[in-house]
């Protein structure tokens, strides 16, 4: 039986349930298929490809055509997956028109079922339009990459009463605005735990503790091939960098001491062709 899609009202069950959602980013066709079939609740495709895909030093550059482009994979490899596509840097600063336009790009050309954007008070504006645009909208709080300039880089946010205040009333205007679900992001559990208790909606944890309605993680750093730098809070499920040049090496090696290919490898020809191709070839 093929697994079905969920929707935003079974994603408000899990959380009245207390059922964890579970979910990944992705980036490519296979890497969804992969991920569908493990049973992922959601996939993100976040602009966090600027790094792993791309080997940007951030998401900045990021561009909206990038991100259409690899949901349009992601969803054909993911068809029964809830599917978020991430709205990258200057998509959705510049006025909220633009916000609803490229909300509605990742739609329309990529066929996801919600966008997510960074950002608390700032960004209600935006969230309110799209969501009035009949779209679902997720807000992403606490450390948000791409205005981490601001937040004195890769930093834990709201470790003191007062930046943990400012999230909470964050998180409350999200809400507010219209918002489905809101990501969590490096922020101390008990932090996160009262968000989650505050709002109605789903609250979902990178790096935010067990205190929330669902886990995400990075696809490329649950397999370790994302080598530049391992955050705290991620755990390496398997290592499949260093597994992957090991593979790259014993080929270099069996190619050059001509060991690859063997007889099994290769083709042959029909019996009798090659005293033929010979004949011709004297002729």
């Amino acid at each position: 039986m093929s697994k079905k899609k969920l929707s935003r009202i079974q994603l408000d069950q899990m959380k009245a349930e207390r059922k964890t959602a579970v979910w990944i980013t992705a980036y490519d066709y296979w890497t969804a298929s992969f991920a569908e079939e493990a049973g992922m609740d959601m996939i993100l495709v976040g602009d966090s490809l600027g790094m792993c895909i791309y080997g940007y030093s951030g998401t900045v550059p990021v561009t909206m055509d990038q991100c259409i482009y690899h949901c349009e994979g992601v969803r054909r490899g993911a068809p029964n997956t809830f599917i978020i596509g991430d709205m990258p840097f200057l998509s959705y600063q510049v006025s909220v028109e633009e916000a609803v336009r490229n909300a509605g790009r990742f739609h329309k050309e990529a066929a996801v079922d919600a966008i997510k954007l960074e950002g608390g008070k700032r960004v209600c504006p935006q969230i309110k339009a799209i969501a009035d645009g009949g779209m679902l909208v997720m807000g992403h709080i606490g450390l948000t990459p791409q205005s981490s300039g601001q937040q004195g880089g890769f930093k834990a946010q709201g470790r003191n009463a007062d930046a943990a205040k400012e999230l909470i009333e964050d998180a409350q205007a999200i809400e507010e605005a219209g918002a489905f679900a809101l990501l969590v992001e490096a922020v101390p559990p008990e932090v996160c735990g009262i968000i989650r208790d505050t709002l109605k909606i789903p609250v979902y944890s990178i790096g935010a503790g067990v205190e929330a309605d669902g886990q995400l993680m990075i696809c490329s750093d649950v397999l370790g091939i994302f080598q530049a730098f391992t955050p705290k809070f991620v755990k390496k499920y398997e290592n499949l960098g260093a597994k992957t040049v090991d593979a790259f090496k014993n080929y270099v090696a069996d190619a050059r001491n001509k060991e690859f290919p063997a007889d099994e490898h290769t083709y042959k020809m029909i019996d009798g062709e090659m005293e033929k191709l010979q004949n011709l070839l004297k002729q």
